[in-house]
């Protein structure tokens, strides 16, 4: 591992310099990854650890538009596409990756299949730090890992063929074999991670759920209607409020940030911008400090978990969701950013 300082706080992290593909393709040589669920994270895992040469077999339920989705990927029926219990049969390393709920509602199914020395591999410490709610708790013959990529599944194709890959973390919960570290390291570095640092799936699933809900998501777009709607209010346009809200953000600030931090995306805006956000960021920190404290105790207690898995087993989830999904898509604020987004200067062609 390398040792790299993040403000003051050394940590051990794992790059592809010192694990390259090459010694993760001989940690694997013999194994038979089968990824269960091609919904959000199981194509490009699947897909990206087939391109690095890994032998990889889908278990997916036939009838469903993911099932389609891996035909049209190349997966073949019988021999690298399959229920999702024949695969988990045929898998060394079983990628637990179908929703949480359908976690829970598959694990009678999955836990007999998997065999003495099978590894357990998941992208999310929900099933197992809330085994109480999901009652998936793995056999001791197994190993028990996990390898979150800090990004959707979209964003891991993506930056996979575009030759970076997205940072992700792993932990180990049970070493029956001896060898769980280097087999979740391995799958980690397969799939294209940038580099892995190590966690817990405790540590992971309250992290992911709290930056869901809070900044990644549920509070960007809860910041982002609430300054729209006071500029609208104000009588600006439809198109000035997104431009000023969303746009500026995405297509210019937040790359600056990517690039070299906040401080680099200040020094490089105007002395009234950098003044004025100095001046109200940390009454922007201490209004949401209670609310990011109310959230991450709702995660540890168990509460998030309940909810997610008593609406997402709802028969219709999915219409609910579509028509949830839909007021947010039909909101001025969203149409005023599709009109804008088809202005941009890379769809003048489509005119």
């Amino acid at each position: 591992m390398a040792q790299i300082n993040f403000g003051g706080v050394v940590e051990n992290v794992v790059t592809r310099e010192e694990f390259p593909l090459e010694k993760a393709r001989e940690v694997l040589k013999d194994e038979v990854v089968a990824v269960l669920g091609y919904g959000v994270q199981g194509p490009a895992q699947a897909l990206n650890l087939r391109d690095n040469g890994i032998r990889v077999v889908v278990g997916q339920r036939q009838g469903t538009p993911n099932w389609d989705k891996a035909l049209a990927d190349g997966w073949v029926p019988g021999e690298t596409l399959f229920s999702i219990e024949e695969a988990a049969e045929r898998g060394t390393v079983v990628q637990y990756l179908l929703s949480d709920a359908g976690q829970r509602s598959n694990w009678p199914k999955i836990v007999e299949c998997l065999g003495e020395g099978d590894m357990l591999y998941f992208s999310h410490g929900f099933s197992v730090t809330y085994a109480d709610q999901t009652g998936v708790v793995p056999p001791p013959h197994v190993d028990v890992a996990l390898v979150a990529p800090k990004g959707s599944g979209t964003s891991v194709r993506r930056n996979f063929l575009a030759g970076s890959g997205i940072n992700a973390s792993y932990a180990v919960h049970q070493d029956a074999t001896g060898r769980a570290e280097e087999r979740t390291i391995a799958l980690g570095i397969a799939i294209g991670a940038g580099y892995l640092f190590p966690t817990t799936f405790e540590k992971e699933v309250y992290s992911d759920l709290t930056g869901e809900r809070g900044i990644l998501m549920g509070a960007l777009a809860g910041v982002m209607e609430a300054q729209y709607n006071e500029l609208r209010a104000h009588g600006h346009s439809p198109s000035e409020a997104f431009n000023e809200t969303v746009e500026e953000l995405t297509q210019s600030l937040i790359r600056l940030v990517a690039e070299n931090g906040m401080d680099w995306m200040y020094a490089n805006c105007s002395t009234t911008a950098q003044r004025g956000a100095l001046d109200w960021k940390d009454r922007f920190r201490d209004a949401a400090a209670p609310v990011f404290s109310d959230l991450y105790q709702s995660v540890v207690s168990g509460e998030e978990t309940r909810i997610v898995l008593e609406k997402n087993s709802d028969p219709d989830y999915r219409q609910n969701l579509e028509e949830e999904l839909q007021v947010m898509r039909e909101s001025e604020m969203w149409q005023a950013g599709a009109a804008v987004r088809s202005l941009r200067p890379e769809n003048w062609g489509d005119k």
